[in-house]
């Protein structure tokens, strides 16, 4: 199989809080970065589905992180693939 990805991805766990309006706050774990999104490790039961706005913030490096807008792009049984979301070329609210 093909890898379609823009972008190569960088195995990096980190702590990453999400909030989304359905679910509320929840704390959970990157299992890859690349620079157009990440992949988070949760089980998506019952949780947001492909194309609903995420919000984002990494935890614990000791400062403040922003806080970012993502898109649901890709639900597998162990996560979500998350993308990056251009405040100029979309706008959803969370």
């Amino acid at each position: 199989m093909h890898d379609k990805r823009a972008h190569p991805r960088v195995p990096l766990s980190v702590k990453l809080k999400i909030w989304h309006p359905d679910i509320g706050e929840m704390a959970l774990l990157t299992k890859n970065f690349s620079e157009g999104g990440l992949f988070v490790v949760v089980d998506p039961e019952g949780l947001p589905s492909v194309g609903e706005i995420v919000q984002g913030q990494v935890q614990d490096t000791g400062g403040e992180m922003p806080i970012i807008k993502m898109r649901i792009v890709r639900v597998e049984e162990d996560g979500w693939g998350l993308e990056d979301v251009n405040e100029s070329s979309h706008s959803d609210n969370v």
